[in-house]
């Protein structure tokens, strides 16, 4: 039992020693205590996710800019697919969403965070006999762009320290 509780404190020691920090878990400027997110569209994949992780790093996210410490403009948050192939009969096989979100950060008097475009790109199969379960494949793909594209911009803020 204690050569356990010693393995357990040099495992600890040494992966804090190197920089190991769990995902998600690296803190917030303390300018983005209390930020305003401004976007256009409070609904969007996008957008619900970043307010979420925004809380969840312990930001209080303000309804009014006024009481905000700095301001988060989503200026884009966009998804557009297009067709990557066709059959024979003219019919769709292959599409690729593209999700791109644009994005600053003011504080009080300054720019903090000149404007971010950042943008993911997936394809996927489409078959016409299969049009729920693909339908909802791409809903499943839009989602996960959306996840990824947060964790970049939230690496992007925690590193205006």
């Amino acid at each position: 039992m204690m050569r356990r509780g010693a393995w357990l404190c040099a495992a600890t020691v040494a992966l804090s020693a190197c920089g190991f920090r769990l995902a998600g878990s690296e803190s917030l400027p303390g300018i983005l205590a209390r930020p305003y997110l401004s976007v256009k569209d409070p609904y969007t994949d996008f957008a619900r996710e970043f307010e979420h992780q925004l809380k969840g790093s312990g930001a209080l996210v303000q309804e009014v800019r006024a009481k905000s410490t700095a301001t988060i403009d989503v200026t884009r948050d966009s998804v557009e697919q297009r067709t990557l192939s066709v059959s024979s009969r003219n019919i769709p096989t292959e599409y690729e969403l593209t999700y791109t979100v644009t994005f600053a950060v003011h504080g009080p008097d300054t720019e903090l965070l000149a404007p971010q475009t950042i943008s993911l790109s997936k394809d996927y199969s489409f078959e016409e006999n299969e049009l729920l379960a693909k339908e909802h494949e791409a809903d499943i793909l839009r989602r996960q762009m959306a996840r990824d594209l947060v964790a970049i911009a939230m690496r992007r803020l925690t590193s205006l320290k």
